[in-house]
């Protein structure tokens, strides 16, 4: 599958299958759903796509990474390129006035070089045309590959008899324009999300499990049964769904919660495959494996998000079902009318080539993936990487905007009260800083790194020890000191405790904040303006959300798991939004993949940066609007350039029916429409400013 037409085609022919309700195409992954019928065989799937020119298998796991679609257009596109340029050179002396055995010669070297060029270059229509009319169909290649077969046959044999025209350099031009447009949307695609292979790989590969007679084996992931005793070592990922059955630990559960703060866990609670062990060891009983944990939960609600069907491919579907026999029609009619008019079958043949030739949908093909690419290349020079190009049409329709706390509308980096840190005496300072540093939890390394900054210097603590979901204390001259949570307190906080210190400052809380990020609130005033409505929709707790909502003014959902994220989201759509998602987190992963359009930065999990369309890199939130600005200007380009393909055809076509126009020429027409659209195109160059 490669366009639009290819889409509607295998959509259609499963939908024909009795028992099939429905079918949708992902282009992207080169890969199509359907629901049917417990009665439906896989076997009657792939006969009816079989019957319609489409190979196809069963998607297994080994599947789920889909094949380049811009590889094996790249040595065409080549070939296609270097024939057309040196032919051209030929042929520019021909047009200058070359006669006789010169004009001969240059004919026949452009014969040897652009015939097997023709040959190997077309070779990627050709074989989509052969593979629908084997089977008694057409497609949006078939009038294209009888254009060129018919093209360069007629310029064979004019060099063959020593005729005044030759037409190789305008058939590897079209082939030339025609491999350019299909290679930009293709280069596009190939950026497109593999967020559900990068969501399965957070699981470890496997676990260690306890035997009966206590003794330890290593167990794939793919073994593990429900029942298996895991033994999960500190700074380990779990293998699969579980309880834990011996030891405390705190565990962080980011990926599905969102919340970047640690959550202690004890004997009997339960964990999830992916979360990792961030402080002891502990034995955890497996409840649920391979396909049935919570993360292969995400991973399948991530698979089965479908992004609403563009516009403008709708009409390229149209369009495509109607191509082909206009264009058969139209080039057989000329050719008819000519003979009957009685300009022979010579004359009436180049014309009818000509229709064939100037009616290709080059500049209608690069229309939407030219200023694509340039817009693409806009947002990058401002920090924001567009990953799938139909993207920014569906960004240019957003009308709401959901946005996640940790990580998206904040920094996700807990930083220490900068007036508390600052209050700490030499001797508090070098304490905290010595407990600090030997735990990796993110509150101390904050606070070791803001110490650092202020030129504190560690002072050693004898007897270190970290408990799970408690803090760190040990003994430093004689005195029992400790850095760790407080409960008690109203906000995140690490109370500081010195024994012994009669100066009122035994016990000191430090604060935590997870900052704005910059221009936050210049931001969503930008996104205001714009017409988007803009609220919060985070997995963290009601509190957090809340103060972070009261700060910034919008309204908020808090404490939503990734089935819930998505729910809202449909809930939206259903309502006849065009939804925009702003997520960072693993759980953020099925939202971002089911709304309109989606958005993550750059310090996002890999899964977030994967499965959203755009990534910012910079740490300012003026990126959204901006993204959002660009897409609509972006989107009012592409609409003039369909206006420009329009409009050649309905000024061109009639010419070359009425035989004004020759295949050079109509070529050279074609060439010249699609350089029209490539021009407009580039005015894009500033659309992210």
């Amino acid at each position: 599958m490669h366009c639009a037409g290819c889409m509607a085609k295998v959509e259609r022919a499963l939908a024909a299958v009795p028992g099939v309700s429905n079918a949708r195409v992902n282009l992207t992954a080169k890969q199509v759903r359907t629901q049917h019928g417990a009665e439906v065989e896989a076997a009657d799937l792939i006969a009816a796509l079989e019957a319609v020119g489409f190979a196809s298998q069963p998607r297994t796991e080994e599947l789920t990474r889909a094949p380049s679609a811009v590889k094996p257009l790249l040595a065409p596109l080549g070939v296609a390129a270097f024939a057309c340029m040196n032919v051209m050179l030929l042929s520019i002396s021909v047009w200058s006035g070359a006669e006789g055995t010169t004009r001969n010669l240059f004919h026949w070297i452009s014969a040897l070089i652009g015939v097997p060029a023709i040959a190997y270059s077309g070779m990627p229509f050709f074989r989509s045309a052969w593979a629908v009319l084997k089977r008694g169909r057409t497609n949006m290649d078939v009038p294209i590959s009888i254009g060129i077969v018919l093209a360069t046959g007629l310029s064979f044999y004019e060099t063959m008899v020593g005729g005044h025209d030759a037409y190789f350099d305008g058939v590897l031009m079209l082939i030339l324009f025609l491999l350019a447009g299909r290679t930009l949307d293709a280069m596009m695609r190939d950026r497109a999300r593999a967020g559900v292979d990068a969501l399965l790989s957070q699981a470890a590969p496997g676990a260690s499990v306890v035997s009966a007679d206590g003794s330890l084996q290593w167990v794939a992931a793919a073994d593990l049964e429900p029942g298996m005793v895991m033994r999960i070592a500190a700074g380990e990922r779990l293998a699969a769904d579980g309880e834990i059955v011996n030891g405390a630990s705190a565990f962080d559960q980011s990926l599905l919660t969102g919340e970047s703060a640690p959550v202690p866990a004890r004997t009997g609670a339960l964990v999830h495959a992916g979360t990792l062990n961030l402080d002891a060891p502990v034995d955890v009983r497996v409840t649920a494996a391979g396909a049935d944990t919570s993360l292969a939960e995400i991973a399948r609600l991530m698979d089965a998000a479908e992004q609403p069907r563009s516009v403008y491919v709708r009409i390229a579907d149209r369009a495509s079902r109607l191509y082909a026999p206009a264009v058969h029609t139209l080039a057989a009619l000329s050719f008819a009318g000519w003979m009957l008019y009685g300009a022979g079958f010579h004359h009436s043949m180049v014309i009818a080539i000509a229709v064939l030739i100037i009616t290709c949908p080059c500049a209608l093909g690069l229309a939407v993936p030219v200023a694509q690419v340039v817009a693409s290349g806009a947002l990058m020079r401002e920090g924001i990487m567009v990953k799938d190009g139909s993207a920014i049409e569906r960004m240019a329709l957003v009308d709401r905007v959901l946005l996640d706390k940790t990580g998206s509308l904040t920094l996700g980096k807990p930083e220490p009260d900068a007036q508390v840190v600052a209050s700490l005496d030499d001797e508090a300072a070098a304490i905290a800083l010595g407990l600090a540093s030997h735990s990796r939890h993110p509150h101390s390394r904050a606070l070791e790194s803001a110490l650092l900054a202020r030129g504190h210097r560690a002072v050693r603590v004898e007897g270190v020890a970290e408990t799970a979901g408690i803090g760190l204390s040990g003994t430093w001259n004689g005195r029992a000191v400790s850095l760790g949570r407080n409960d008690a307190a109203d906000v995140v906080s690490t109370t500081l405790r010195i024994e012994g210190r009669i100066d009122g400052r035994g016990e000191v809380l430090i604060p935590f904040t997870d900052k704005l990020r910059p221009d936050a609130h210049a931001a969503l005033d930008r996104l205001k303006a714009l017409g988007l409505k803009v609220s919060l929709l985070s997995g963290d707790n009601a509190q957090a959300v809340g103060e972070v909502a009261a700060d910034v003014g919008l309204e908020a959902q808090a404490a939503a798991n990734p089935a819930e994220k998505r729910e809202a989201i449909a809930a939206l759509q259903a309502q006849g939004h065009k939804v925009l998602m702003v997520g960072d987190g693993l759980n953020d992963g099925p939202a971002l993949a089911a709304a309109d359009a989606s958005i993550a930065p750059g310090s996002a999990s890999d899964v977030g940066r994967q499965a959203a369309d755009l990534v910012f890199l910079g740490d300012s939130l003026n990126a959204l609007p901006r993204a959002v600005l660009a897409a609509r200007r972006t989107m009012r380009v592409v609409r003039q350039n369909f206006a420009l393909a329009i409009g050649y055809n309905v000024f061109a076509v009639p010419l070359a029916i009425m035989g004004y126009v020759n295949p050079m020429i109509a070529a050279a027409a074609m060439s010249g429409s699609s350089l029209i659209v490539v021009a407009n195109s580039l005015r894009l160059v500033r659309a992210a400013k």
